[in-house]
């Protein structure tokens, strides 16, 4: 049997990939394409769904950040820096990206019309960058062993 030494940080890693990969990926366009939701109501499940990913992202970085630190050895190491990107990634999305989404879902929802952005792009770029970084942090994890 072989033992891991970043267990939770291995298993957190991947699971947070699958809940990115099947809310922002899939469930985020294609509940709009469900009979009978209009714009508002989906706006109203987005931000619940994604504000409930949120928490689940933080859960899952911070047992990686455990991990890391528990182990101790290669925390410092520069090849955490395929973690450190998504965890900041996750920093800027709490506290920058998703408030924005978030209101512009709100004035949608109340019948205002709110100017074009970047933001949804943003969102997108940040995603794939964040799941790219955890999928190569995961790979190294299982090479450490």
């Amino acid at each position: 049997m072989t033992t891991r030494k970043y267990p939770l940080a291995l298993a957190s890693v991947f699971i947070w990939i699958g809940f990115v990969s099947a809310i922002s990926f899939m469930e985020a366009w294609l509940k709009f394409r469900a009979p009978g939701v209009t714009i508002p109501l989906g706006l109203e499940i987005g931000r619940l769904v994604f504000s409930a990913l949120n928490k689940v992202e933080w859960v899952l970085s911070l047992s990686v950040l455990a991990n890391l630190i528990f182990v101790g050895k290669a925390f410092y190491s520069f090849k955490n820096i395929l973690y450190f990107v998504p965890a900041l990634i996750l920093v800027l999305q709490t506290f920058w990206l998703l408030p924005a989404l978030d209101f512009r879902a709100e004035l949608h929802i109340l019948g205002s019309k709110p100017a074009s952005t970047n933001l949804h792009f943003y969102y997108v770029g940040m995603e794939i960058t964040k799941v790219l970084g955890l999928f190569f942090f995961g790979i190294k994890l299982i090479k450490l062993g």
